[in-house]
């Protein structure tokens, strides 16, 4: 059978969602088809430098095999990384597991990518442009894609594109203070809601009342539906918190949809039943939008990063 990508130029961009611990690649057509995958360890116990060199490797590669399977060279290059950004400058600011400061990634990429677009955008909020463009929220006007995982972090959704914010940090819905004199939070303050909603905070509060220092937030959620009481109580101050930190963001944004992605809402029903139903009754004035679980899963970051790429290029080609 003959391969008419090697016959025909397919058009694709480069889409890299780079993690803690691993990279997540692929190339995406113009239709946002997942043409190629594959994954990388971001090497970061190597230190700074290492992760850098691994990001531009992979991106190297990866225009390689675009060249040799496709027809032609990635038009463009979307990355998503962690942490603090200068979404103007291309410039990865801070990223603690990352361990790197003030990393000028676009440029690095451009340069190593022949002189391509790259555009750079935080790996939440990415997630939250794949969801709400072509995933669980297509076609609303506005939305809020929360994920809520190792930590809290969301994205907000306009007309199809994201608001990184005056100063690039939108979205940190998980440093909202629920709980005042709470918990300590990473960030400084107390009783964020990253300290008591996200699944590592789950893990940690049943790991406590079972008795299982291995216990995590997904054993959590089979104990309550085996109606295991201390797991229901756990779960339900989860719910509790989550509802709170959700209604602030419902309050302020007006999202016509909440997805809500991430870890914790692998558990389904046992998650979004008993969540809607708290939120429903937080609200007073505020119109109640459809809470519903994210549509693409692990590659959401991928295909966030693909329609970067795709709306840089289109950027370069209107100025």
């Amino acid at each position: 059978m003959v391969d008419r990508a090697r016959l025909f130029h397919v058009k694709h961009v480069i889409a890299l969602d780079v993690g803690g611990t691993g990279m997540k690649a692929a190339l995406v057509g113009a239709d946002t088809t997942l043409l190629h995958e594959a994954r990388r360890p971001t090497e970061r116990e190597r230190g700074p430098e290492a992760v850098v060199a691994a990001i531009l490797d992979f991106a190297a590669e990866l225009r390689e095999i675009g060249e040799r399977r496709f027809g032609g060279p990635p038009l463009a290059a979307g990355v998503g990384v962690p942490g603090v950004l200068d979404e103007d400058r291309g410039v990865a600011v801070f990223a603690a597991n990352l361990g790197w400061s003030d990393v000028p990634l676009r440029a690095l990429l451009t340069e190593r990518l022949g002189g391509i677009p790259v555009a750079l955008g935080h790996d939440v909020r990415l997630g939250g442009l794949a969801e709400g463009r072509i995933g669980a929220g297509e076609g609303a006007r506005r939305f809020l894609f929360v994920s809520v995982g190792t930590g809290i972090a969301g994205a907000i959704g306009v007309d199809g594109r994201i608001d990184p914010g005056a100063h690039g940090s939108s979205g940190e819905i998980g440093h909202i203070v629920v709980r005042p004199g709470g918990a300590a939070c990473g960030c400084g303050q107390s009783g964020c809601l990253e300290t008591l909603a996200s699944a590592a905070a789950v893990g940690r509060a049943w790991a406590a009342a079972s008795g299982d220092p291995a216990a995590d937030a997904a054993d959590c959620a089979k104990a309550v539906r085996s109606g295991d009481p201390r797991a229901v109580a756990a779960w339900g101050e989860m719910v509790g918190a989550l509802a709170d930190g959700l209604v602030t963001g419902l309050t302020l944004l007006d999202p016509g949809v909440l997805i809500v992605g991430g870890g914790l809402a692998e558990a389904g029903e046992t998650l979004f039943a008993p969540l809607r139903t708290a939120v429903e009754e937080r609200l007073t004035f505020q119109q109640l939008p459809r809470i519903v679980p994210a549509a693409l899963g692990d590659t959401a970051g991928c295909l966030g990063a693909g329609l970067l790429a795709w709306d840089r290029l289109s950027t370069e080609v209107t100025a």
